[in-house]
């Protein structure tokens, strides 16, 4: 059963980002009859705008069939730094059973992701899980510019493997912050490119109207977003869920998912 755990603690990174965001503004033509002003020092870069910040930290109580909280889950954007030759948010999200549930099933589940701030493009992307003495680290490193990944999975051994991947493609931790910057509308749908635990693949994603969603923080008017993933990945989801809030932070406020032992539901406790 605790293998089922796994998608409850990171259901936070469920797979929704939109391929248009890292395109960049074509610079503009010389005015016509003048010459062409002589190359200067390159322009800055530009970071994307984006709702979160440094020490934002979501917390979530976590429910499981008849435990009403059997896991605690943090998003956490931990810091902004100089990464593989550019800047880059480093986003952690951890999730571990409670003091009760711990005694059935010891675990502890980590993702993190290094998401570029000019790009919004995965850097790096990795998952930790511990279960008993059973530890198990799954790395992706991304090469966009060549559209493929490296992906490494170490428990007493190393396996690799090396896998194309899509322009714009996300890993699932990032994916979920990327959408947060994302104008959308309800009615709408669209194609996700993702790269995930050394496969690739497109989930579709549809957002459904506003819906008042109860919280830790009071009650929330939030966007639901229904993604369907392909039938070879899903496993044993029915239906994944999340609600994002209405406000300018975009906020995940709850996230569910439908499998067949039971239901999943991460709801928001505190924000900062």
């Amino acid at each position: 059963m605790k293998y089922r755990l796994h998608a409850l603690t990171l259901l936070v990174a469920l797979a929704v980002t939109a391929s248009g965001v890292a395109q960049t503004n074509k610079p503009a033509a010389p005015a016509r009859g003048k010459p062409a002003a002589p190359a200067a020092t390159a322009a800055p870069k530009k970071a994307q705008a984006v709702p979160f910040a440094v020490g934002e930290t979501l917390s979530y109580d976590v429910s499981w069939s008849s435990y009403l909280t059997a896991a605690t889950a943090t998003m956490a954007v931990r810091e902004k730094k100089g990464s593989y030759g550019s800047q880059a948010y480093y986003i952690v999200a951890e999730g571990r059973p409670t003091a009760l549930v711990s005694k059935l099933y010891d675990l502890y589940y980590k993702a993190d992701t290094l998401l570029d701030t000019y790009t919004l493009l995965p850097q790096r992307g990795s998952v930790f899980s511990q279960e008993g003495k059973r530890q198990r680290m799954k790395t992706t490193m991304f090469n966009h510019k060549a559209r493929r990944a490296q992906y490494e999975v170490q428990t007493r051994t190393v396996v690799k493997k090396d896998v194309g991947i899509s322009a714009f493609a996300q890993d699932v931790l990032g994916a979920l912050y990327v959408v947060r910057s994302i104008p959308f509308k309800a009615g709408e749908r669209f194609s996700i490119p993702i790269c995930d635990a050394g496969e690739s693949y497109t989930v579709q994603i549809s957002v459904g109207a506003v819906e008042t969603v109860k919280t830790g923080i009071g009650d929330v008017r939030a966007f639901k977003l229904t993604p369907t993933l392909p039938a070879a990945h899903a496993g044993s989801a029915r239906r994944l869920t999340i609600w994002l809030s209405e406000d300018t932070r975009r906020i995940p406020v709850r996230m569910q998912a439908q499998l067949a032992v039971g239901s999943f539901d991460l709801t928001l406790r505190s924000a900062r």
